[in-house]
């Protein structure tokens, strides 16, 4: 209950120029910063939830696309497995009409050659074949059977310009397409 005293002269004057009772602060600038503050934050994590999600399924679809070419890859280096294979080399060969070679000599760094020669066992010249009737063989032909083209003299003929080769007899039920062998980088 005590009042104030009464101010005069040039304390009156400065003493007008202040407020009489203390003011408070304004809330609504404060309280517009704090939602303001508050709002970016939200956004900002839902933005940065949605570039995390969105990552996480390019990451899925890379991992999808980076097993199946390792399953496309593994299947391809099977296929390379089985044609380098010697069996699957030998048939190829024999298909083309190579012969296995002779024994071989060697030759030392001083010039001597250790071995003794021999040339590569001769194949009818029936056995050698032009590529057109390479395709009409069967895929797996046997040791001992004897196709129509190795049976028939004119047409492996050099000199016999007008015949066509006959086709190779394949098994029952099998279509000539069929039986085509394949080749890598054929």
């Amino acid at each position: 209950m005590s009042r104030k005293p009464r101010l005069k002269g040039r304390a009156a004057r400065l003493a007008r120029l202040f407020p009489a009772r203390p003011r408070q602060a304004a809330r609504t600038p404060f309280v517009l910063l704090v939602v303001l503050l508050l709002g970016g934050g939200l956004i900002g994590l839902l933005v940065l939830n949605s570039a995390l999600s969105e990552g996480s399924f390019k990451m899925d679809d890379l991992q999808k696309d980076t097993k199946s070419l390792t399953d496309e890859e593994q299947a391809l280096q099977r296929d390379i497995d089985s044609y380098s294979a010697p069996d699957a080399l030998q048939r190829r060969a024999r298909e083309l009409g190579m012969v296995p070679g002779g024994d071989p000599a060697f030759l030392d760094p001083n010039g001597t050659v250790k071995g003794v020669p021999s040339a590569a066992a001769p194949r009818s010249p029936a056995a050698v074949r032009p590529p057109e009737a390479l395709a009409t063989l069967p895929a797996f032909p046997s040791a001992g059977t004897a196709t129509a083209a190795d049976a028939s003299p004119a047409a492996a003929s050099p000199t016999a310009g007008t015949t066509v080769p006959e086709p190779a007899a394949t098994a029952p039920g099998v279509s000539p397409t069929a039986a085509t062998p394949t080749t890598p980088g054929r």
